[in-house]
């Protein structure tokens, strides 16, 4: 797909959350000037579409320097909007980069169960194979059947060996002996799919540590990425998510799936401002080439519905 191919869908995808955003824009702003009323009304409009209270200040601040008194025209403001959003989107709009010194480079994969882990997974190892990478999955989530399944299918598809093993086996032995394949193998990058069960959050967090710490075993730098994926139509909660995983693991990057379901791709910003952690992509569907590196400009632009 084209990038201005994905841009158009970035738009369609966010078209709920750019409801969200600027239903109330027009009435904010047309026919008066950007005075205190207009930017309080502003203010809780962009809290309401799940920027989050921290982004919205900032905004606000930056129109209040820049355009206070002001007769602005719904338009000047999205576009305003949009400037303001890409500067706080871009220092952390960074593309997952392999390491070609690490054979393999290990990508552990973590998030709650629904938020399209697995599926994020597949997409990963089919970009990488189109760059003509060898990727290797390890099906990690060994309590869900349909996780192995799904992961099984992906490698058929990707032509990704698989390493998965009987139901609720270890996932830590699991890994090591996927890092072990993967280096004989001289593999590129090892996906390590995991189980997402908050609802047990002890046993979630020993298990994950215990997964880093068989896999420095034979690596001590191991893994190389964290990724955690989170669901758009979660809203706020995304950002507890964030907190608690960070608790348990280094993350060291975000995914962020199903902007395309979610009147809440303002989230994105908030989680931004809130973390600085690297946004590597964003998805806006099912199909493969519906995941892509994450554009600070072009989500801004999207999420506002500037041209």
């Amino acid at each position: 797909m084209a990038l201005g191919g994905f841009f158009s869908r970035l738009k369609e995808g966010l078209s709920r959350s750019t409801e969200k955003l600027t239903s109330g824009l027009a009435a904010v702003v047309t026919r008066r000037k950007l005075d205190d009323a207009a930017l309080e009304e502003l203010e809780e409009l962009l809290i309401g579409a799940d920027l989050g209270t921290a982004v919205a200040a900032r905004v606000i601040a930056a129109f209040r320097r820049t355009r206070f008194g002001r007769d602005v025209s719904d338009q000047e403001v999205k576009e305003a909007l949009a400037e303001e959003i890409a500067v706080i989107l871009a220092p952390v709009a960074r593309p997952l980069v392999l390491d070609p010194a690490r054979r393999p480079h290990v990508v552990l994969v973590a998030g709650v169960n629904g938020t399209g882990k697995t599926t994020t997974i597949g997409k990963l190892a089919l970009a990488w194979r189109e760059q003509g990478l060898r990727p290797v999955l390890v099906a990690g989530d060994t309590f869900r059947a349909a996780a192995v399944e799904q992961l099984q299918i992906w490698g058929e598809r990707t032509g990704a060996p698989v390493i998965a093993g009987p139901p609720n086996t270890d996932a830590a032995g699991l890994a090591f002996d996927a890092l072990t394949r993967a280096r004989a193998e001289a593999a590129d990058v090892l996906l390590i799919d995991t189980a997402g069960r908050l609802h047990n959050k002890s046993a979630l967090m020993q298990e994950l540590q215990k997964i880093i710490r068989v896999l420095r075993k034979q690596d001590g730098d191991a893994p190389h990425s964290v990724l955690l994926v989170l669901d758009a139509t979660t809203g706020q909660n995304a950002i507890e998510q964030v907190r608690v995983f960070k608790e348990m693991v280094d993350v060291s990057g975000l995914i962020v799936t199903k902007l395309d379901g979610s009147a809440r791709g303002g989230i994105v910003v908030a989680l931004a401002e809130t973390f600085g952690l690297s946004i590597h992509a964003v998805g806006v569907g099912e199909r493969a080439t519906d995941l892509r590196p994450f554009d600070a400009g072009d989500f801004a632009r999207g999420l506002v519905g500037a041209s």
